[in-house]
């Protein structure tokens, strides 16, 4: 993945190491949040998602070792270890706790700003968003999703404000299906069956709009049991 902007965590119990190195990593390009210990990285992990964890090993309470099985188990983000002990067996526990790599302590602020560029480079791009029609066909009929309008050749079709909702909802999500309390919530109106109902009023007008036979609809389906789907060419 790319460096830039990428958001760090540091998690030592030394006030004044961490200081040194959140500034000295926001000097190179990083955005970077410090945690004095693991129950506060802990704290801080459930609010905001990292690209990289720097984390000392020997700290009160819990200990980076411990902590970074903990993480292991439930999240991807990589691992880099501060050791204060250099030795064989300290390094292959941190690696077999799930640690991307390890630095001893002391160390020059240089190499691990090369150790936190490697780390990076090799995690997996993320997938591409997948980028959403512009337009969607309705048989003759075609929705412009940009703009929210539909049209049947050159002659605009006009859709009142409770169905140019409704087909803003659907065309978000295309070939999925929508409940009925879903569709309540997001129109803004009050919970309740006689409010499905009125959505299932508003579902017949809108296929009117399109469909060449509203009573067996082709591209706004009723999915039993779980509400309304659009289903475009």
């Amino acid at each position: 993945m790319s460096t830039e902007l990428a958001h760090i965590l540091v998690v030592d119990d030394d006030a004044r190491l961490r200081a040194l190195l959140q500034k000295f990593l926001a000097r190179h390009g990083y955005l970077v949040t410090g945690a004095r210990d693991a129950a506060h990285a802990r704290r801080l992990l459930t609010g905001l998602d990292f690209d990289l964890i720097v984390l000392d090993v020997m700290m009160p309470g819990e200990d980076g070792i411990t902590l970074c099985r903990a993480l292991r188990e439930k999240l991807p983000v990589p691992i880099l270890l501060l050791t204060a002990r250099g030795e064989t067996e300290d390094r292959i526990m941190g690696l077999e706790a799930g640690a991307d790599d390890y630095i001893a302590k002391p160390f020059d602020p240089k190499e691990l700003l090369l150790r936190i560029n490697a780390v990076l480079r090799r995690q997996p791009a993320p997938d591409p968003v997948p980028e959403r029609p512009t337009t969607l066909e309705l048989g003759p009929v075609r929705y412009d999703v940009t703009r929210g309008e539909m049209w049947e050749g050159e002659s605009r079709i006009r859709l009142t404000a409770t169905e140019s909702q409704l087909m803003r909802i659907f065309a978000a999500r295309p070939g999925e299906a929508v409940s009925r309390a879903s569709l309540v919530e997001e129109l803004g109106r009050g919970g309740g069956q006689s409010q499905e109902r009125a959505v299932d009023v508003q579902i017949t007008r809108l296929r009117r709009k399109f469909e060449a036979d509203p009573r067996q609809p082709r591209y706004l389906q009723t999915v039993r049991g779980e509400g309304y789907m659009l289903a475009p060419d």
